[in-house]
C-alpha cells in the first residue's frame, strides 16, 4: 500500500498538521551535504542564502554569473535572453502547445479582468476623501524551472500584473544545462508580451532583481513560487523590495464523501504529487469504502505515469487517507490544514462553499479538478501554502498597486475638527503636532 488509511479526525490532525511551518527547516543529511560541497563549510540554509545575496549586492553580474555557473552547473556570458532567441523559441514551439497557451491567457485575463480596482474621490460640499490606485512600476516575476519546466507559472504571475497596469514585468527563469530556457517558456512570455526574460534562478535571481545588477533592473516587487533558496531569499530581501508571500512545496486536499468517483480522487491526489516529492496530496472522507477503492487506485494507476518515483516519495512522506464521522469534521480538519487547495467532491458542494474559512483556493465539485485549474479555469494558481492561507490570499490584481490615501479639508473644516485633533495630540504628548492644528485655527495663525 503506497499510504496508510488513517481513522478519525484526532489520529489525521497528528499526522497532516505538524511540520506547517515555513520558518522551521528539517536540515536533512542530503542538503547538509549539498550545503556543504556549494560553500566549502558547513552553513544552514539561511546563512548560504545571505551569502548568495550579499555577494550579488556586491559584485553584480559577475557574482550573479558565478553562482549560475556553481548553483545550476551552466556557463553563461550573460543572463540576459534576446528578443531573437524569444521569437525563434515561439517558433519551435508546437502549434498545439501555443494555441493551448493562448487559450488559457485569454481566460487568465478575463477573470483578473473583473478584479481592477478603482480610484476614488467623495466631495462633502467643502473638502474630499478618496483613494488612488496606483500600478508599481516595475515587477519580477519568478518562474520555477527545476524538475520540470512552468510556463503557466509565468502566465498565472505576469498577466495580473499587466491587467493592474505594470509598466515593466520581468521574468527570472532558471536556464537548463544547455544555458537556454525552455522553449514553452519562451513562448509564454511572448504571447503574454513581457519586457525582459532573464535565464537565472535560485537566491541569485531573487537578489538580482531585489538590488539590480548591471544587466538586471531592480524592481518594486518579486512574485511567483520556487523551492527553499529562492522562498528564503525573497523573506530576506523583503523591505528592500515587496514580495507576494512565501511559498512551500504544492499541496492538495480533498473532501469527499461516498458520492465520489475514487478513480478521480486517485487521480487528483497523483497528479499533486507529481510536482515534486516534498508535494502534499490529502484526502478526508466520511466513507471508508471510499477510502479503501482511492488506496487501490493510486497503486493501480501510478505504475502507469512518467514521474511515479517523484510521486511515490510524495505519497509516503506526506500523502494521507484520512476517514472521519462526517462532513462538519472533515471540514473542520481542512480549515485547520488551510490548504493550499481544498477540494469540494461530495453532494451538493455548494451547500458546503460557505463553511470554507482557509484554504487558497476552493474547488467546487468533481469535474473541477485542480490539475484543470493549474491551466485553464483563470484564476492564478500561484497561491498561499504551508497553512498561510490563514492569513493570505491568491496572487491577484491587488498585489500589483499601491493604494493611495487622497485628503483634502476646507478652511472650515480644519478649523471644526482641529480642537479634536489637537486635544488628542497634546494627548500624546506631541505639541508641534497640536501647534500646527492650533495655527489654522486662529485668523493669525
Amino acid at each position: 500500500m503506497i499510504m496508510p488509511i488513517i481513522g478519525g479526525k484526532t489520529a489525521g490532525q497528528e499526522k497532516i498538521l505538524r511540520n506547517r511551518s515555513l520558518i522551521d527547516i528539517d536540515i536533512t543529511p542530503a542538503l547538509a551535504d549539498r550545503l556543504q560541497k556549494t560553500f566549502g563549510e558547513a552553513l544552514t540554509p539561511e546563512q548560504g542564502v545571505t551569502r548568495i545575496i550579499a555577494d550579488v549586492r556586491t559584485r553584480g553580474d559577475a557574482a550573479l554569473l558565478d553562482w549560475t555557473r556553481k548553483l545550476d552547473r551552466v556557463d553563461l556570458q550573460t543572463v540576459a535572453v534576446s528578443q531573437d532567441e524569444i521569437d525563434a523559441a515561439y517558433a519551435e514551439t508546437p502549434i498545439a502547445v501555443r494555441e493551448s497557451l493562448e487559450l488559457a491567457a485569454s481566460r487568465v485575463r478575463a477573470f483578473h479582468e473583473k478584479q481592477k480596482p478603482k480610484s476614488w474621490l467623495d466631495w462633502n460640499g467643502q473638502g474630499a476623501l478618496g483613494q488612488k490606485i496606483i500600478p508599481l512600476a516595475r515587477v519580477g516575476v519568478y518562474v520555477p524551472g527545476g524538475t520540470a519546466p512552468l510556463p503557466s507559472s509565468l502566465l498565472m504571475s505576469s498577466i495580473p500584473a499587466q491587467v493592474a497596469g505594470v509598466r515593466e514585468i520581468i521574468v527570472a527563469t532558471p536556464p537548463m544545462k544547455t544555458g537556454h530556457i525552455q522553449i514553452a517558456t519562451l513562448a509564454a512570455a511572448k504571447i503574454v508580451g513581457v519586457s525582459r526574460v532573464y535565464a537565472m534562478g535560485g537566491a541569485q535571481s531573487i537578489a538580482a532583481l531585489a538590488f539590480g545588477t548591471e544587466t538586471v533592473a531592480r524592481v518594486d516587487k518579486i512574485v511567483g513560487a520556487g523551492g527553499l533558496f529562492t522562498t528564503l531569499a525573497k523573506r530576506q530581501v523583503f523591505g528592500a523590495v515587496g514580495i507576494d508571500g512565501l511559498y512551500g512545496p504544492t499541496e492538495t486536499l480533498l473532501i469527499a464523501d461516498d458520492s465520489a468517483n475514487p478513480a478521480w480522487c486517485a487521480a487528483d491526489m497523483l497528479a499533486q504529487a507529481e510536482h515534486d516529492e516534498l508535494a502534499t496530496s490529502i484526502l478526508i472522507t466520511t466513507s471508508q469504502s471510499l477510502a479503501n477503492q482511492v488506496a487501490e487506485n493510486l497503486e493501480s494507476q501510478i505504475s502507469n505515469l512518467s514521474r511515479r518515483d517523484i510521486i511515490a516519495k510524495s505519497l509516503a512522506g506526506q500523502g494521507a487517507i484520512i476517514v472521519v464521522e462526517n462532513l462538519d469534521e472533515a471540514m473542520e480538519l481542512g480549515n485547520a490544514f488551510a490548504p493550499e487547495h481544498m477540494c469540494l467532491l461530495v453532494r451538493d458542494p455548494w451547500n458546503w462553499v460557505g463553511k470554507v474559512e482557509n484554504a487558497g483556493g476552493v474547488f467546487v465539485g468533481e469535474w473541477t479538478n485542480e490539475a484543470l485549474g493549474d491551466y485553464v479555469i483563470g484564476p492564478s494558481h500561484v497561491m498561499p501554502t504551508a497553512g498561510t492561507a490563514r492569513f493570505s490570499s491568491a496572487l491577484n490584481v491587488n498585489d500589483f498597486v499601491k493604494i493611495t490615501s487622497v485628503f483634502s479639508v476646507s478652511a472650515a473644516e480644519a478649523r471644526e475638527l482641529g480642537g479634536t485633533a489637537a486635544t488628542l495630540a497634546e494627548a500624546e504628548g506631541l505639541t508641534a503636532h497640536a501647534n500646527a492644528i492650533k495655527r489654522r485655527m486662529t485668523k493669525d495663525g
